[in-house]
């Protein structure tokens, strides 16, 4: 993590490569998508996703003003949704996402300093995909991005304006763009495509963007086998 800080240019593209990392660390037992949301001077957004569907569910609650992300990161407490189908306190939430496939919802708080809130957001496609031994496993993950994220709030400006998003935003398309590209090449699934991205930005450390641009402009992937080798490394 501290790697992604050093060698990102800025706080976006930091937070960026951050959510898709979380999600390839956090897929087992089960794949999940995972979101980064801050709050800052009043203004809640999410500020980087795994996946375009992990921030339409962030963003869905805020225009209720309300849900799971939210709860965690004004309280300072881990929310645990694990049927959001059934869940009657997130009911509206539940029939805003319905067509999203999100089944269950773990929202951890991350410490993110005195002027500032933060939360990590994890979706599954499955009901009780946060087995009793996960919750915990997922608050020591948020608790360890506490110092990285605190220092990258401290050393990196924050953009909540448009014309300061438009980076990250177009860093997004471009990741998003080469996941999809990975998905058709391999046949495997979005979080499989992920970790493929992550491990060759780890091995030929480069900023994950460049890596999904050399995707897109015909990079050849790496073999079952090389991945296998890089993830016994």
């Amino acid at each position: 993590m501290q790697d992604l800080l050093l060698e990102s240019p800025g706080f976006d593209e930091f937070l960026l490569e951050l959510a898709v990392f979380s999600a390839s660390q956090l897929a087992a037992p089960a794949a999940m998508m995972c979101a980064i949301s801050v709050e800052r001077a009043g203004r809640t957004i999410t500020v980087a996703s795994s996946s375009e569907g992990a921030r339409r569910m962030d963003e869905k609650q805020y225009g209720f003003d309300d849900g799971p992300c939210l709860t965690a990161l004004r309280e300072g407490r881990t929310v645990l949704v694990e049927d959001l189908g059934t869940s009657e306190r997130w009911r509206r939430y539940s029939e805003a996402v319905t067509d999203d496939d999100v089944a269950s919802v773990l929202a951890v708080p991350i410490d993110a300093g005195a002027d500032a809130g933060a939360a990590l957001n994890c979706y599954a496609r499955s009901k009780d995909a946060f087995k009793a031994a996960t919750v915990p496993a997922v608050e020591a993950y948020a608790a360890s991005l506490s110092r990285v994220l605190r220092l990258a709030l401290r050393v990196h400006r924050l953009a909540f304006l448009p014309e300061g998003l438009h980076g990250a935003l177009q860093s997004r398309a471009v990741v998003d763009a080469a996941l999809s590209l990975v998905m058709a090449q391999t046949h495997g699934s979005r979080e499989e495509a992920a970790v493929v991205l992550h491990e060759m930005a780890r091995s030929n450390r480069r900023q994950l963007k460049q890596i999904a641009t050399d995707i897109l402009n015909g990079a050849r992937l790496p073999g079952r086998a090389e991945r296998d080798g890089e993830t016994q490394q």
